[in-house]
């Protein structure tokens, strides 16, 4: 058990409750609605796609030689499942593509019973988790896909399963998580240059260098506070929903922000950025949490 725990990266399908906790949140607080049924269905569901993602990437990355290269620390570099000889890389790979299948009957429940505005963000979701590795992570900007794949999809998709529908409120909502999606990928990135370029891929510390895809990292990651701010402002402004005031608990989480922030200035000093992989994550989550708490204490208030 525990070599299929280590392929499939679980400490880090943590996030995938949060992403499911903030898409149902804002649903029940703009549309009040809860089905709590189709939350599990749909909550499985992202659960099947992170695993997916997680294990077609271990798979193509022995494959690549690069997890033979990479700097191994507990947030990037992979898991070191296959080239331990944990397991054999056929293995992973019919893990991937079953756990791929799988979510395929999920699916097509939804678009009937729900609506076919979920088709889309299903296609692009597929596309993702099978050209992750092997095409994207060759374009020069990989970081757009963990961005949606992680961030902007799962809200909307969470979303729409309660409602079959979307608004305003939950795309706006989307955006700081898919930056910080990005984000989470980005950071990552930047102790594994070296492996990464011996494999062929073309990512932003790759093609703009090291210091200016921290600079990116960290003027985005300001603006997940901005967005969140200017959102409740706007509310206040216009009097009509964009984001609640209660989501301002998301603020929380700056010192953990500000801590990968330096941290990813320090690029190459792997005492200061390793700490800062772990803030960055901590920001993740926490802010995820933290504005499904705000949306479902603004629904209830």
């Amino acid at each position: 058990m525990k070599k299929w725990l280590l392929v499939i990266r679980a400490p880090f399908l943590v996030l995938t409750p949060m992403l499911a906790f903030m898409g149902t949140a804002i649903a029940w607080w703009y549309d009040g609605v809860f089905n709590p049924g189709y939350a599990l269905l749909a909550f499985a569901g992202m659960l099947l796609a992170h695993i997916s993602v997680n294990v077609l990437n271990e798979y193509f990355d022995y494959r690549s030689g690069v997890d033979l290269e990479t700097i191994k620390t507990p947030f990037s570099g992979g898991s070191g499942a296959l080239p331990a000889g944990l397991l054999k890389p056929n293995q992973a790979l019919w893990l991937g593509l079953a756990s791929l299948i799988l979510i395929i009957p999920i699916g097509i429940f939804f678009v009937i019973n729900v609506g076919l505005g979920l088709l889309p963000l299903l296609l692009i979701a597929v596309a993702c988790i099978v050209l992750y590795t092997p095409l994207i992570l060759k374009m020069g900007w990989p970081e757009w896909a963990p961005g949606i794949g992680f961030g902007t999809l799962p809200i909307l998709g969470f979303y729409f399963v309660q409602t079959g529908d979307y608004s305003m409120p939950a795309i706006v909502a989307s955006i700081p998580i898919g930056i910080l999606g990005h984000n989470l990928l980005l950071i990552n990135e930047l102790p594994d240059v070296d492996a990464d370029k011996k494999a062929g891929r073309r990512n932003l510390p790759i093609f703009i260098g090291k210091a200016k895809a921290s600079m990116v990292y960290s003027v985005l990651t300001v603006k997940v506070y901005l967005w969140i701010i200017g959102g409740v402002v706007a509310t206040w402004v216009i009097g009509s929903d964009v984001i609640p005031a209660y989501c301002l608990l998301a603020l929380i989480t700056l010192p953990f922000a500000i801590k990968a922030i330096k941290g990813s200035r320090q690029y190459d000093d792997m005492s200061r950025l390793v700490p800062a992989l772990a803030s960055n994550v901590a920001t993740f989550l926490v802010t995820t949490l933290l504005l499904g708490v705000g949306y479902v204490l603004a629904g209830a208030l």
